[in-house]
């Protein structure tokens, strides 16, 4: 006995069948590979977001925290995460600075309290921190404490976010 379709209906044909599973598998493949490709550039974005703070972080409390009995080492920590023209003008003052810092006995312990991301892309960034710290010397020897708000530029040189300039705000 013959099946018996309703009225208007008629089976498909394999053919058919084949090429609307073909056509789904490709729609099915194309959108999972947008999805991923998406994913990708989303995790690419964060991973470059959290390595700007960080470096803008650590630059910030280097520049923050000197100490004049190893104020070379400390001066040394400051431009292995500079470049450019910060890096000239803070080598530039390095000399007058060490002679200040070690005649006024100066102790400056940073901290860093916020940084946000103003712009960036790939090769740069624009970092605002917020930092406190406290100073010792010899005009306030129990101690001072000190707010900064900078704004840091950072550049993306070989593998690493380096700071090239360095202004106080507001």
């Amino acid at each position: 006995m013959a099946a018996r379709w309703p009225h208007g209906m008629r089976p498909l044909r394999p053919g058919v069948m084949t090429v609307g599973l073909v056509a789904a598998t490709v729609i099915t493949t194309a959108l999972t590979i947008c999805l991923a490709l998406g994913l990708y550039e989303q995790h690419e974005t964060e991973q470059r977001r959290q390595g700007v703070l960080a470096a803008a972080r650590q630059s910030a409390l280097n520049f923050t925290s000197l100490d004049y009995r190893h104020y070379d080492r400390d001066s040394a920590n400051v431009l292995a995460g500079a470049t450019g023209d910060f890096k000239k003008q803070f080598t530039a003052q390095t000399d007058q600075l060490t002679k200040l810092v070690d005649r006024n006995k100066s102790v400056s312990e940073g901290q860093v309290l916020e940084a946000g991301i103003i712009r960036s892309d790939e090769n740069s960034a624009r970092v605002l921190v917020v930092a406190d710290s406290k100073v010792t010397n010899t005009a306030v020897p129990e101690g001072e404490a000190r707010t900064y708000r900078l704004q840091l530029d950072l550049v993306h040189k070989d593998g690493r976010w380096l700071t090239s300039d360095v202004e106080f705000v507001g």
